[in-house]
């Protein structure tokens, strides 16, 4: 059947004809054709045109808006997320930045400040024990940090019996005091000790230099003692580093103070690394807190026992002094707060930060001495000792290498090896997309042959 269209003029009305027949062609619902006149006579302009495509217009255009409104919000939410993030990126790597410059800088301050007291003072065991005393301070500055910051705040003695935790089940006792104790404080002393006496004898670069070996003996002292994994890099880095101790000592021709001091910082390089794997050992892994208790004990045992040696080299005249006034308190206690400083900011950028950072920091005090010695003392480098330098550190980096960086360096180069290979087939598909183009362009069609 046919369906005849009716025009309505302007200005005037649909014949009942025309609604008669709507009604009979169009199949709708009784809801739907009961809802049809109302929508049309709302959606009729007075010129007689139908304005349901205007509705419609207006109801995309709506959602359309609101869509974008949502997508420019959904926009600004990741760009405030982006901004914070990268604040907290920013902030996080200045904070490791100032650890870094802390660590490097309290050690070339405590290695010019004994090369500074020598020229008044030249009594290296008193000062060493005056500085291991200061270690007790070490528990109160950290159970201090606890009340600042702490929300749960414990007492000083519940706290002190929580960190004794690191000496057994049983807390410190007083066998466990003398017996774990004892070791771990000679080898404190000595390693500080030695170090003294190899300032004496060689400059502050050449010494602490000489004592970043102490990471090799350890790599060589775990791996004999504690069955770590074995490392090819680590062995290359030990080789280094004895290779530096030989060059440093041949500088000045095997002999003289220069062999003397060269064997006092190698010592007290020995020491530090039997101490670290003894702790390691016996103790295993510690906390901040644990740390600072150790610490703090190390210092209360100085006090109690190490103090009749001081007093035993003063009346036999090893280490004399008069009169009483005469000693450079102000000196000592620079070299004994820096030494402190340097102890807090380890076991602390070991907690709060990467180990590694405080490793990078200790490795910087030679350039930081280097610079020292250079423009205050105006010292000058024989090649010999500046490769010897350069090859200790060099050992250094690389014994900071983790254990799987192999594997590490393996995946890194698969990875660019894929990128290339994903970026070289984008680059053959652009190309052979753009050749059909061309060719469709001037008219010619590509054939694809069987």
């Amino acid at each position: 059947s046919r369906s005849s269209v009716i025009q309505c003029k302007p200005g005037g009305n649909c014949p009942s004809r025309h609604r008669g027949m709507t009604r009979q062609l169009s199949p709708l619902s009784v809801a739907e054709d009961s809802a049809a006149p109302i929508l049309e006579l709302q959606n009729r302009s007075p010129s007689g045109i139908c304005r349901h495509s205007r509705v419609e217009r207006q109801s995309r255009s709506g959602e359309e808006g609101t869509q974008t409104h949502t997508e420019s919000s959904s926009q600004e939410a990741e760009g405030q997320t982006r901004c914070q993030s990268c604040t907290s990126t920013f902030l996080k790597l200045i904070w490791r930045f100032l650890i870094i410059l802390s660590v490097s800088s309290s050690w070339v301050g405590t290695t010019q400040f004994v090369k500074i007291t020598y020229e008044t003072f030249d009594c290296p065991f008193f000062m060493t024990w005056f500085s291991t005393n200061w270690n007790i301070m070490v528990f109160p500055i950290y159970y201090s940090g606890h009340l600042a910051t702490a929300q749960e705040k414990q007492s000083p003695i519940k706290k002190f019996r929580e960190c004794s935790r690191i000496f057994g089940e049983d807390g410190l006792t007083l066998k466990l005091f003398l017996k774990r104790t004892a070791p771990f404080s000679i080898l404190w002393t000595l390693t500080n000790y030695l170090y003294l006496l190899a300032l004496k004898k060689l400059t502050a670069t050449d010494v602490s230099a000489l004592f970043c070996c102490n990471k090799a003996f350890v790599f060589l002292l775990s791996w004999i003692v504690l069955k770590d994994r074995f490392m090819g890099a680590r062995i290359v880095a030990a080789i280094m580093a004895i290779t530096g101790i030989v060059m440093m000592a041949y500088a000045d021709g095997f002999q003289g103070d220069s062999i003397i001091g060269v064997a006092y910082a190698v010592g007290s390089a020995s020491t530090s690394a039997l101490y670290k794997v003894l702790f390691k050992m016996f103790l295993g892994s510690a906390n901040f807190g644990e740390a600072a208790h150790f610490v703090s004990t190390l210092g209360f045992f100085n006090l109690i026992f190490i103090s009749v040696t001081p007093i035993i080299l003063y009346f036999t005249k090893v280490e004399y002094w008069s009169p009483f006034s005469a000693v450079p308190w102000g000196y000592l206690c620079g070299v004994a707060g820096l030494c402190l400083a340097f102890n807090i900011l380890v076991n602390v950028g070991v907690v709060l930060t990467y180990p590694i950072l405080i490793s990078i920091g200790t490795v910087l005090s030679v350039p930081g001495n280097a610079a020292v010695d250079l423009l205050k003392h105006k010292m000058i480098f024989s090649v010999v000792r500046l490769g010897a330098t350069i090859i200790i550190c060099i050992g250094f980096l690389l014994m900071l290498l983790p254990e799987e960086w192999d594997e590490i360096t393996l995946r890194f180069i698969n990875s660019l090896k894929e990128k290339k290979s994903e970026d070289h087939a984008d680059d053959i598909t652009d190309s052979s997309v753009h050749t059909r183009s061309r060719s469709r362009a001037n008219g010619t069609v590509s054939i694809p042959l069987a």
